[in-house]
């Protein structure tokens, strides 16, 4: 997957993200799991969003991701407002030793971008690794519900002045998996007309049951899943399930 355009458009697309409420979330769980270290590791951080938001609530927070061009939007924000935030590139499936960590978050249903279940389960024993004893492991992902009722077969389109889109969403010919075929038409200040930007996304989740049971044969313990960032049971049309764990 090639991000090396859609990095510098992520932002202007995401304006609408409640990236605040994830924050809120990761405090809460904190205080509930009595987890008293600060030092966090933002997974598949993107842009730097969250990362940002973390640092400014006091969290030592190291970053990772994939794609460099998302890394150097995040550095530039993290500079920015003088933050000490470190960012490496990393792939989330094979984590090198980033030191140990108090908290680890994989948000923004970032896991769901993950090939098949052997990387999903890849990711979680690398999290497990690089988690302290007691430290809490937090990441949410597209509901079952959402890819085949609101995902599939849908189209969704957007329409400002900078940036026009048109997003058609296919079911994937893995289980509960979807291909996202996005168009993007973005302006260009210096000649006024709009360059065009392809890309392919392919997203694929889980029943809530096999996430549960690869994430105790990780070692985590005390798994909590809460829908649509109500931190209460999911319901049977939540888009969006929460995981919360500690580790043994």
């Amino acid at each position: 997957m090639s991000y090396e355009r859609f990095a510098y458009l992520y932002d202007e697309l995401m304006q609408d993200v409640p990236y605040d409420e994830w924050v809120s979330i990761v405090e809460s769980y904190k205080e509930k799991y009595q987890v008293n270290g600060m030092k966090l590791l933002d997974l598949a951080c993107g842009t730097g969003e969250l990362s940002v938001r973390f640092a400014q609530k006091g969290f030592d927070v190291t970053g990772a991701d994939l794609s460099t061009d998302m890394l150097s939007v995040a550095q530039s924000k993290a500079q920015a407002l003088s933050l000490p935030t470190q960012f490496f590139q990393q792939d989330m499936t094979e984590l090198d030793d980033l030191g140990e960590f108090d908290i680890i978050g994989i948000f923004c249903d970032s896991l769901n971008y993950l090939e098949d279940e052997h990387a999903v389960r890849q990711t979680f024993e690398g999290v497990s690794r690089l988690l302290k004893k007691g430290g809490l492991f937090l990441f949410d992902v597209h509901s079952v519900y959402k890819m085949e009722h609101i995902f599939a077969d849908a189209t969704f389109t957007w329409d400002d002045e900078e940036i026009t889109y048109i997003w058609n969403s296919f079911k994937g010919e893995g289980a509960h998996s979807v291909e996202h075929e996005l168009t993007f038409f973005v302006l260009d200040e210096g000649t006024g007309k709009y360059d065009r930007v392809d890309e392919l996304h392919y997203q694929r989740t889980y029943p809530e049951d096999s996430y549960v049971k690869w994430l105790a044969q990780a070692g985590f313990a005390n798994i909590e899943v809460t829908g649509d960032y109500t931190m209460k049971a999911p319901e049977p049309t939540a888009e969006r399930l929460f995981f919360a764990m500690k580790k043994l």
